[in-house]
């Protein structure tokens, strides 16, 4: 047998990735099919959006439009569409030839941000707990990450419990540093729910504009805000226009998750950054649905109000249901998860505590541990989605409160 060479003694899979493995996602939906669970851990509907919506992609393929190349920086029906409901919704223009783009999800863009706008050892802040795919995009453009931890809250008003994860300022400016490049920030906030408020987003706007930083925001929860939370794109505050890649997709707002459209607004350089990098990722994708996404944008408002209608029941259905069996819950101000804390239970392992539920009580959750370089302050918590039928949630929460007893 011929001697082993340096090189294939060396790990297969390149070092920036090696942290990261297989995705919790990954290995708690194949957990759900192989217990017959139900899956309230990974974040996708179990219906379908709008059949007007559908029916556009089915005209769109039957029309041949979309079924082959789409231009690279997207259907120019699409980036109308999504320049108008920036304008509508936030009173934000944008021109939708130079600074609109469309993307494969909100991930690609994420990823294509991260690869366009990074140098090696530029320091990346974001908020923990984050969506897995930020640490993963950083490392793969050479990137370091500094996590700056939401912290679990609470207070009493009117003999009633409020439980939130709120942002410390000071200390997120404290994070900042000579090598810092840019803010990734999250709001409405997954997994914690938390929608962060105009005096937070004031303050962050100040910070980039005093230190010069770019700031890539993930909004694509910004039509599930509840109660009296308000969703403001940090691109609407002053001097961040010109700084703000905005990201939003159309599978969180539209249930139709599947179809993989996003997209990114901002500054034409920006844009034209995250451009060069995202045409060597997929090119382009989903040519038909973004025609159809095109029509979904322009629904009319009362959609985006039952949309969130129909979820803040939901969540109210399973919040109740979490905190009957015994979990201390974090009800969420927007996105469609509420994160939950263990330890009323006698536990205090959420990676435990998840791969065991399914055998106890037939449910599916995610340790939010992984969301966090500080795994230790993620480890007593759990989040559970609820953007599922109202009979599955139903029958969810009814298998849950075996562990109350």
């Amino acid at each position: 047998m011929a001697a082993m060479t340096s090189s294939a003694r060396r790990p297969v899979l390149n070092r920036r990735l090696a942290e990261f493995g297989t995705t919790i996602f990954a290995e708690m939906s194949a957990l759900a099919l192989s217990t017959g669970s139900i899956n309230l851990g990974q974040g996708f509907p179990d219906t379908d959006g709008p059949e007007e919506v559908r029916e556009a992609a089915v005209r769109a393929l039957r029309d041949g439009l979309g079924n082959q190349y789409p231009p690279g920086p997207g259907v120019p029906e699409l980036r109308a569409a999504i320049a108008a409901h920036q304008e509508r919704r936030y009173g934000l223009t944008y021109d939708p030839d130079r600074e609109v783009l469309v993307t494969a999800g909100a991930t690609e863009a994420i990823a294509a941000a991260m690869l366009a706008l990074l140098e090696p050892g530029d320091e990346v802040i974001a908020l923990e707990p984050y969506y897995d795919s930020y640490a993963a995009c950083i490392a793969m453009a050479g990137g370091t990450r500094v996590p700056v931890t939401l912290r679990p809250h609470e207070d009493t008003r009117d003999g009633v419990a409020h439980r939130s994860f709120r942002l410390d300022l000071d200390e997120l400016r404290d994070a900042v540093t000579d090598n810092t490049r840019l803010l990734l920030i999250n709001t409405p906030h997954n997994p914690t729910g938390t929608v962060l408020t105009r005096e937070e987003l004031t303050a962050i706007a100040a910070l980039a504009v005093e230190r010069d930083l770019i700031v890539v925001t993930d909004e694509v929860y910004e039509h599930l805000v509840f109660d009296e939370a308000e969703h403001i794109p940090l691109a609407t505050l002053p001097g961040m226009r010109q700084r703000t890649v905005t990201i939003g997709s159309a599978g969180k707002s539209f249930s139709f998750t599947g179809w993989k459209v996003g997209w990114v607004t901002s500054a034409p350089e920006l844009v034209a950054a995250v451009r060069s990098a995202k045409q060597f990722l997929t090119y382009v994708a989903s040519g038909p649905f973004q025609y159809a996404v095109a029509e979904a944008l322009a629904l009319p408002d009362t959609y985006f109000e039952a949309f969130s209608a129909d979820m803040l029941t939901k969540r109210d259905l399973l919040s109740a249901g979490l905190a009957q069996a015994g979990f201390k819950v974090f009800r969420p101000a927007g996105t469609y998860f509420v994160t939950t804390d263990i330890r009323p239970l006698g536990e205090s392992d959420g990676f435990a505590f998840c791969r065991a539920l399914p055998e106890r009580a037939g449910v599916v959750a995610i340790p939010n541990a992984v969301f966090y370089d500080h795994r230790e302050a993620g480890a007593p918590f759990v989040r559970f989605a609820f953007c599922k039928q109202t009979s599955v949630l139903e029958e969810a929460v009814k298998r849950l409160t075996a562990l109350a007893g």
